[in-house]
Order: C-alpha cells, then structure tokens, then sequence
C-alpha cells in the first residue's frame, strides 16, 4: 500500500548499490555508529512528505548485503537491473502503483528533510502543471540535497522511449532534457542563493567522506536530524570542514555528458581538480 500524501500517493525511491568506480562501498561506510545507508534513509524517511520509502538496489550479488541490511532495518527494499536505473526505479514503482515517483540517490547523506518536503510539496499543489518537479533545473541548493519528482505516467513513458546509454543510467534526462513533450517546474532556494557550484554535500571522493563524517561528528550528537541551516552554520563557524572536499565542488555526472545534454550549461558542472 502506498502512502498517501494528501490527494496523491507518493513513492520515494532510494537507489543504492555497492560498486562505485571512484569510491567502492561508499554506502556502507560509517557514520554515527552505523551505515551510511541507514542514516541516508533515516533523513527522507523523517521527510512528512516522502510517502512510501523504498531502497532500490541491484539484482548484482555482492549488493546481498544491502538487501540483507535494508531487512535488518526494517526498510522496504526492490532489487533490480544493475545499471539501467530507469528500469529499476520503473520495476520497483510497477509495484506500488503511485501516482508519483520521487528519486532521491543514495549519495547524499546530508540531504535535509525540509527540502524533500518542499519540493514534494510543490510537485504535488502543481501536478496539473508539471509532469516533472526537482531543485536541479537549475540548482541552486548546496549539491547533495537531490530530489526529483515525476508522475508514475510519465516515468512509464520515459521507460518506453528512452533510448540512450545515459537516460538510462540516469533515470530522468528524457524527461527534463525535452521541455517540449513534458512539463518541467523547478523549485529554488529560498534564500535567493546559489550554492550549488561551491558547497558539496554529496559523496564521491575519499575527501568527501571526510567532510560528511566531520559533519555528522559534530551535529549528530545534538541533533540527529540536523537540517541544511545547521550545516552551514557550522561551516562558517569551521572553515577547515568546509576546506576538506572543496576541490571538487561543481563536480558532477554532467561533466561527462555535455556534447550530449542540451539543456545544461558547461557553466553548471566542472572537472575533477589536480
């Protein structure tokens, strides 16, 4: 039975897999006693908007741990194609039967519920507005607060007629990158800021790590769900945690795909820095 969020029925989708080219196991790492996974889920499960929680991870062997974490934790879990996210996040929602479908990575452990509600929210007071809602057409959230919301339809369509290798691998570019067939809505920031090319709350790199855990080590202890104006707050108070991934902030999937994505400026990814 899925959740009802108001008039809609919401699934949330959590992809997570063990293998990462760049940082293997970054899941499973620790943060406040346990797994990052389990404190990841922990903040979108506290979102009051994200309906039904699901960890989609892959049919791949070596992620029988997820599996076997995720019933450990009681979490829902789905198991899934291990590299066409768009087939997983479609076969785990054929399931469910939602209305809508929001797609939160599993590689942002800071992510504040209050975004996830936000953005949910909008999607659904709009739904007859957008087939499509997400703080990242533009971005302008500290990277690492990633959430997407799109009608269980319209994910169908995307799962019928996307073809290339990284609409696929991506779950929503068919959607976003042909403004012309679907309706796209955005949600800012609202302070009015742009910290998505210079704050990185996401996890990909060794130093990533680092500052992630830096962070939970000194808000966990006081607030477990500590929001994205504790993290800040912090910041500013300890430039050094700050200074730990600097190097790699605008650094994303995009930069791998520019000659090929048309609705995304070169301005709004980088490279990784020497």
């Amino acid at each position: 039975m899925t959740k009802k969020i108001g008039k809609m029925k919401i699934l949330t989708i959590i992809q997570a897999r063990r293998g990462s080219a760049r940082l293997p196991d970054k899941v499973l790492m620790p943060l406040a006693g346990k797994p990052l996974l389990v404190r990841m889920v922990g903040r979108v499960l506290a979102a009051k908007k994200s309906g039904t929680v699901i960890v989609a991870t892959t049919t791949d062997p070596q992620d029988d741990v997820i599996a076997e974490l995720c019933k450990k934790e009681n979490f829902l879990s789905f198991r899934g194609h291990p590299t066409d996210l768009l087939d997983r996040h479609y076969q785990a929602a054929l399931q469910f039967k939602p209305d809508a479908v929001v797609k939160i990575p599993s590689d942002v452990p800071l992510i504040d519920p209050k975004v996830i509600d936000r953005v949910v929210e909008f999607f659904i007071e709009n739904s007859n507005k957008y087939d499509f809602t997400s703080n990242l057409h533009p971005a302008t959230y500290p990277d690492g607060n990633d959430v997407e919301v799109v009608s269980f339809k319209v994910l169908e369509q995307a799962w019928k007629n996307a073809e290339r290798l990284f609409e696929r691998e991506h779950t929503t570019p068919y959607v976003w990158e042909n403004p012309e067939k679907f309706k796209i809505g955005n949600v800012k920031w609202e302070t009015g800021k742009d910290f998505s090319m210079s704050h990185r709350f996401t996890i990909d790199y060794k130093e990533d790590y680092e500052f992630i855990k830096a962070v939970y080590d000194e808000l966990f202890p006081v607030n477990p769900l500590f929001g994205l104006n504790e993290i800040l707050a912090l910041l500013d108070k300890r430039p050094d945690i700050f200074q730990i991934n600097s190097k790699f902030a605008g650094v994303n999937w995009y930069r791998n795909h520019l000659d090929e994505l048309k609705t995304i400026a070169p301005d709004k990814t980088r490279f990784v820095k020497p």
